[in-house]
């Protein structure tokens, strides 16, 4: 007699589990140009009229923006006198003094130091042009040399090294913002040789 042949259940075949999409990662936002400071704004543009001014003088009274009208002016902002960087910048602007004097331009510090400070700093390093003091810092902010800063890697309030080179009908022609003293007087007269070729 045969045998009787047992058929076997065929087993189900385990589901393999559906690979799961890959999460898409969000793309990346746009790298946005870092906000313009308040001091930024508020320097005025290259070609329009520079703020006027009025401030007190080492040399006695007050020296104004009409007091340089119809002659070319570099106004220039420091933070404080008798600190090294002020005074290599006081004695660079010194030295060249002549060679802007030939060029039909005078150059006039400006710092919020009292005028007693100023006094002592020109004494004591030789400057040969007037320094202005604006203790209230008005005119600092009017050409937006004073605002927030970087210094040591942290964001602060404080005066930002500028320089304006004033033209005679009282524009501004050129303006440099966190100027790093080294070679800065230098373009200073290149750019106004540059801007009377």
């Amino acid at each position: 007699m045969p045998k009787a042949t047992t058929k076997t259940a065929a087993k189900p075949k385990a589901k393999t589990a559906s690979a799961k999409p890959a999460a898409r990662k969000a793309p990346k936002a746009p790298k946005r140009a870092p906000a313009a400071s308040a001091a930024d704004k508020k320097r005025p543009a290259e070609g329009t009229a520079a703020p006027r001014f009025a401030l007190e003088s080492d040399e006695g009274g007050k020296v104004s923006s009409g007091d340089f009208a119809g002659k070319w002016l570099v106004l220039y902002f420091y933070p404080r006198d008798n600190t090294p960087g002020c005074t290599r910048e006081a004695q660079d602007f010194t030295k060249a003094v002549a060679r802007l004097k030939k060029l039909g331009a005078s150059v006039v510090g400006v710092s919020k130091d009292s005028v007693k400070s100023h006094c002592g700093f020109k004494e004591k390093i030789g400057i040969g042009f007037a320094l202005l003091s604006d203790p209230d810092l008005a005119t600092h902010r009017a050409f937006g040399a004073y605002g927030t800063k970087v210094m040591y890697g942290k964001k602060v309030e404080g005066v930002i090294r500028s320089t304006f080179l004033i033209d005679p009908a009282g524009k501004l022609a050129k303006s440099w913002s966190g100027v790093k003293v080294d070679g800065h007087v230098e373009k200073v007269l290149g750019a106004l040789q540059e801007l009377q070729a």
